[in-house]
């Protein structure tokens, strides 16, 4: 039984959300950073990432402080402004390739930890120790963790419903996305949805496992000092089948001393291995594409693992415990230098273009999870391994912001 709030939002003026809303921060580099924050002072990078380009020389909770007193002069002149009465958002966000379509509401801390919401990743501690840090001098949020629910047909059909009424928001961005945003508040709209999620006996968090074990945190610590708004945390909560996952593929900057023959014969022992004549992406599970030396491969899994293993039968963990770590020496995912990740929406030629400027060796191109992969890992209390998955919908910043 799932326990979700409508809240009192800060959100931009309507006549400047376009100017205000920003994609993920570290989406961006740094020379659009220079370009955004030159020409838009309405740009909500003015808020997260003031003084960016001293940032490094600001000790980070002197920085924190800055980030809070602009979120401040946002709302005093008027950019941002706070809702009087709680809300929930129906938000859509429609592309060439996808649309997605979910609710912005407050999602339970008690549900996080009585594991009503369910994970799949292992967190950093020292990454959810300096977000709470952040949390705490800042007080707001703008980034909701993206948190999958099961197929609802009564709720699918109000959604279609609303959007066919009048929205909130309605603007389009540079990146050629469509945003579109309903308000919902009223007692009846509101208690159809929390009713509706109340029969729905988990949540799986898709995107967003540090924030939300931050939050966890953040309430944790602040104990009966804890405001309402602490016991949960902002949420964009989207059915399972709208969800867009990616692979996440693989660059190696060498073949751990081993000449070309050498690497594709042992490969041999393992995989089918054939050479192919075009640009290759896997189309099933346990396949791989490979690209070394101007020349793409599909490698075939010869032995597929017992149905029983979870963990042994995802792509990432084959693909790490028979060729990254025995054949490249690639022990630790997150930290070893020489690999890096190029998320599976981009295009493959970039990956390609990687490989053949010399910047690596070689790169391995996955087949990507399932909703199923990740509901499995979840239930019996898995993780998957570091940099599985890239998951769509990335919402914006600054566009609906929970404080706390």
């Amino acid at each position: 039984m799932a326990d979700i709030i409508p809240f009192k939002a800060v959100r931009p003026a309507i006549d400047k959300v376009s100017l205000v809303t920003t994609r993920p921060y570290d989406e961006y580099s740094a020379a659009e950073l220079a370009s955004w924050l030159d020409f838009n002072p309405f740009s909500f990078l003015h808020i997260v990432n003031l003084a960016f380009i001293n940032q490094e020389k600001i000790d980070p909770l002197r920085r924190y402080k800055m980030v809070a007193t602009k979120y401040q002069d946002f709302k005093r002149d008027g950019i941002l402004i706070k809702d009087e009465n709680p809300a929930m958002y129906l938000y859509q966000i429609k592309s060439k390739k996808n649309n997605f379509v979910g609710i912005l509401a407050g999602t339970s801390l008690k549900d996080y930890e009585t594991n009503v919401i369910k994970k799949h990743e292992n967190t950093l501690q020292y990454r959810v120790e300096n977000l709470k840090d952040y949390f705490d001098e800042t007080r707001f949020n703008t980034e909701p963790v993206l948190m999958m629910y099961p197929n609802c047909n009564e709720l699918e059909q109000w959604i279609a419903q609303k959007m066919n009424q009048t929205p909130l928001y309605d603007f389009s961005t540079t990146n050629r996305e469509r945003h579109i945003l309903w308000k919902i508040d009223s007692d009846e709209e509101l208690n159809f949805i929390q009713q509706s999620f109340k029969k729905m006996p988990n949540l799986y968090i898709a995107d967003g496992h540090h924030r939300s074990a931050t939050s966890n945190l953040l309430l944790n610590e602040n104990g009966e000092r804890a405001s309402d708004n602490m016991n949960y945390f902002m949420s964009y909560l989207i059915c399972e089948k709208l969800i867009q996952i990616n692979e996440y593929n693989r660059l190696i900057h060498d073949l751990n001393g081993m000449e070309t023959d050498e690497f594709l014969n042992i490969l041999n022992e393992k995989f089918t291995v054939e050479k192919v004549h075009e640009y290759w992406k896997p189309t099933k599970k346990y396949t791989f594409g490979m690209y070394l030396e101007g020349s793409f491969y599909s490698l075939t899994l010869k032995n597929i693992p017992n149905e029983d293993q979870i963990i042994d039968n995802l792509d990432a963990q084959i693909l790490y415990d028979l060729i990254l770590n025995p054949l490249l020496n690639i022990k630790d995912l997150r930290t070893d230098n020489r690999i890096s990740y190029i998320p599976g929406n981009k295009n493959i030629m970039e990956l390609v273009n990687k490989v053949d400027n010399g910047e690596f060796k070689i790169g391995f191109v996955l087949y990507p999870s399932s909703v199923n992969e990740i509901k499995t890992l979840a239930d019996n209390d898995l993780t998957m391994p570091p940099k599985s998955t890239y998951i769509e919908p990335k919402l914006r910043n600054g566009l609906i912001i929970y404080e706390f």
